[in-house]
């Protein structure tokens, strides 16, 4: 039975780990934790049943795989402080920017990787619909995983969400369409319950209502595959109430503003 290792424990790493308890991938005993601050890393192990560890070197020597949780600029420290520690561990890591060349790259320089294998490398981007185990995870197709360890990994994952193997090249603009773009999603359904409540709806009632319209749009596109220009073109009847808003839309810039969101996100990268 594999131990499973998160150093930190933010939104993500919580999701994840009450994802796989919740969900029986793994048993509460498989995982353990640290987090600098213990109070609340020792709640959110009461809450979520992992082991709270006093020490990041604790979390190591506990684990066969190590899930990078903490902010993405405190791992070179991290690295350094535990570098005689990672011969023969596997780890993962969903910290934004460290792909497997970073990683490599500066393992080299600490001393960690001496030889390929030695520590064996899976970058993943996730996304926050994880916790509600609608999620994305991204794995960078450059790994040094061992393929039944990929797979294992994988299964892993999939049990709360999708995962996609994506180029080291289109790790940037994978990231930002799925890790972002839930903000805009969140704009836009907070936008038409705004129009709902100008209407009359109740606030909370306008929440429900725009936020399952979205859902189930999702769900009525991945379900059926169809184009999302058919299935828009079936809600529109000629010279009806919802061409006008598409209209509407258009005029207002909507397809534009959407793409130009991604274009100031990768422009900054």
């Amino acid at each position: 039975m594999k131990k499973f290792g998160f150093i930190g424990m933010g939104n993500m790493a919580k999701a994840l780990a009450a994802g796989f308890i919740g969900n029986g991938a793994l048993k509460a005993e498989q995982i353990s934790a640290f987090a600098p601050n213990q109070e609340k890393l020792n709640k959110n192990a009461e809450q979520i049943g992992f082991t709270a560890m006093a020490t990041v070197e604790g979390v190591i020597r506990n684990s066969d795989i190590i899930i990078m949780a903490c902010k993405p600029y405190q791992i070179e420290g991290v690295l350094k402080q535990t570098a005689d520690l990672w011969s023969g561990k596997v780890l993962l890591s969903v910290a934004a920017g460290w792909d497997h060349k970073r990683y490599t790259d500066c393992m080299r320089n600490l001393g960690i990787l001496k030889e390929d294998g030695d520590v064996r490398i899976q970058f993943i981007m996730p996304n926050t619909p994880a916790l509600v185990a609608e999620g994305i995870f991204l794995f960078e197709e450059t790994t040094s995983l061992l393929e039944e360890e990929l797979e294992e990994i994988k299964t892993l994952f999939a049990t709360l969400g999708i995962v996609e193997m994506m180029p080291t090249h289109l790790m940037g603009i994978g990231g930002a369409v799925c890790g972002c773009t839930p903000a805009y999603v969140d704009m836009f359904i907070e936008a038409y319950a705004d129009a709902a409540v100008k209407y009359g709806i109740q606030r909370q009632t306008a929440y429900r209502l725009i936020s399952q319209m979205v859902l189930g749009s999702a769900k009525l596109q991945q379900e059926t595959e169809l184009h999302p220009g058919i299935l828009k073109d079936q809600v529109c009847s000629p010279g009806g109430t919802t061409i006008r808003g598409v209209a509407a839309l258009e005029e207002n810039g909507f397809r534009s503003a959407c793409i130009a969101s991604i274009d100031a996100i990768m422009s900054a990268k």
